[in-house]
């Protein structure tokens, strides 16, 4: 007869390689927790002012700002949240999957242990002492007695671990049930607030229609919009300064190491400024409403200056970075609304504003052609703004993108 298992075999097969998964540590957990709280907060915090704002004065720019930044931060909410759930079905496959080695695990340990307690049923202790008394010698003996003590204690700690696994099992199970739990609530959480938004998005249309409609309002635009381009070049001021200075200090770091100073990345497809008249547009198609300069209103027959482009495209268009660069900064203003800012590096740098949904991140690099956001509405209608500058000098747009 063969006892099922030798101390060998036994080992090889309860070796089961336990499955650690990669995740976020706790500090990255708390960040993201503290984060998705800070959005939530503001987002309340906006819905305040909105109801103290209409109760006062429901045809309000300073209302429609309300809802500008916080439908911005539903949006982030919801992205942040989708993130999450990501997250989440990753590690509840994974933790499936645990569960399932486990099980296996678990199944060979009694199948082979089902063996063993089957084979002492059928033959009994006496093949023990038949085994000891047929030892041809001491040296035999001991060692077959030695064989003997071993593989009993081996089958403890069989029951051993197949005790530890069912327990792991155990465990395994009541996390996949709370990570389940998790994602429910993380799908309920995002319907609700894709709910609101495309309520709070619905009633700034139905503002911006009052306001529209309200001469006294464009005025007051006009004053907010000459304000927010000087903030704008303000903002393009102080990124210069923030790239002078990292430039600085990576050239005296060089200089410390002895070794030469990082060159300046160029995009693949060559300088900007050697593209000119050639870029292509930040929208696929769409009507020119506003030209770079002097500008005449058709109605108040006021002049302003209009530091870009206004391009007339339908509301959600997708907006492409003309040329290679990076995100430098996404920003909000009054009457710009969301926007970004691209750096394509020696000094040039182009803005895409009024949008309604930002598909990209600061120090993001992005490829020409590629989509970093939706358009959204202004009071002049949904469109988007585009501007070029060269250092502190705006471009005029039309000049360097190609013919249409």
């Amino acid at each position: 007869m063969k006892y099922p298992l030798t101390n060998g075999t036994c080992l090889c097969l309860v070796l089961g390689v336990a499955l650690a998964f990669g995740g976020p540590t706790q500090d990255e957990i708390k960040k993201k927790e503290a984060e998705l709280a800070r959005i939530r907060s503001e987002i309340e915090e906006y819905e305040k002012k909105i109801q103290e704002s209409q109760s006062k004065e429901k045809k309000s720019l300073q209302t429609l700002d309300y809802y500008g930044k916080q439908a911005g931060l539903l949006r982030q909410l919801i992205k942040q949240l989708e993130v999450e759930g990501k997250t989440l079905r990753r590690d509840i496959g994974k933790t499936r999957n645990s569960i399932g080695e486990l099980g296996n695990q678990l199944k060979a340990l009694k199948d082979h242990y089902a063996s063993y307690v089957t084979s002492v049923y059928k033959y009994g202790r006496m093949y023990d002492l038949e085994l000891l008394l047929s030892a041809r010698s001491i040296n035999q003996l001991y060692v077959r007695a030695e064989y003997l003590k071993r593989f009993s204690k081996q089958r403890q700690r069989d029951l051993r671990k197949i005790g530890t696994k069912r327990s792991q099992l155990q465990r395994e199970n009541t996390t996949l049930q709370k990570k389940l739990q998790q994602e429910q609530k993380l799908l309920e959480e995002k319907t609700r607030e894709e709910k609101r938004l495309a309520k709070k998005t619905e009633n700034r249309k139905k503002i911006l229609s009052d306001i529209r409609r309200d001469k006294n309002s464009y005025r007051k635009e006009i004053t907010r919009r000459r304000k927010a381009a000087k903030k704008l070049e303000s903002l393009i001021t102080h990124l210069i300064e923030q790239e002078r200075l990292r430039k600085e200090r990576e050239a005296a770091l060089a200089l410390a190491r002895g070794t030469a100073a990082p060159e300046e990345v160029i995009p693949p497809a060559g300088l900007f400024e050697s593209r000119k008249g050639k870029l292509q547009w930040p929208v696929k198609k769409g009507k020119l409403t506003a030209r770079f300069g002097n500008q005449v209103h058709p109605e108040l027959k006021t002049v302003t200056q209009n530091t870009g482009i206004e391009i007339r495209v339908p509301e959600g268009t997708d907006v492409v970075a003309i040329a290679d660069g990076d995100v430098s900064r996404i920003w909000w203003l009054p009457s710009f609304g969301s926007l970004i800012i691209l750096n394509h590096n020696n000094g040039y740098r182009t803005v895409y504003a009024q949008l309604s949904d930002i598909l990209v991140s600061e120090g993001q690099r992005v490829a020409e052609g590629d989509v970093i956001a939706k358009t959204g509405e202004s009071l002049s209608g949904p469109s988007l703004h585009f501007e070029i500058w060269k250092e502190r000098e705006k471009q005029n747009p039309e000049a360097w993108l190609s013919k249409r």
